[in-house]
């Protein structure tokens, strides 16, 4: 069972800061290739939540709650990561669930966008 923290932009420590970019980072720009640029100031805007779920202390599974309006007219859930070591433990199955829950919280009775890379379905299906 993960432990969960839900923080604005300017709730993170620098050191949870750190570890979300680096386990975006080692998912998104080193594992998966992705050419676009990681850091698109949308972390900081104003509404922005970072869910954030720990196992034993060290940040495993990671995701971006957006409002309506930043990302999509819808709330949305983005850079949704778990880490590569941890993978086989249904953490994303976990991750998903907690991000709809606060979104749930936080924007009630609003749509909720997911934002994913298409080209990646046949990695997931194997």
């Amino acid at each position: 069972m993960l432990n969960w923290c839900l923080l604005p932009f300017s709730g993170l420590t620098t050191d949870q800061l750190y570890e979300l970019l680096k386990l975006r980072t080692d998912v998104f720009v080193v594992e998966q290739n992705c050419p676009y640029p990681e850091l698109d100031d949308k972390d900081r805007i104003n509404g922005v939540y970072h869910l954030l779920g720990t196992s034993n202390s060290e940040l495993v599974a990671y995701a971006r709650l957006l409002p309506p309006g930043v990302s999509f007219p819808q709330v949305s859930i983005g850079r949704v990561a778990v880490a590569g070591h941890t993978r086989g433990k249904k953490y994303g199955h976990q991750l998903i669930g907690k991000a709809l829950e606060e979104c749930q919280r936080l924007w009630p009775d609003t749509d909720i966008q997911i934002g994913a890379q298409v080209y990646l379905e046949k990695v997931y299906q194997q």
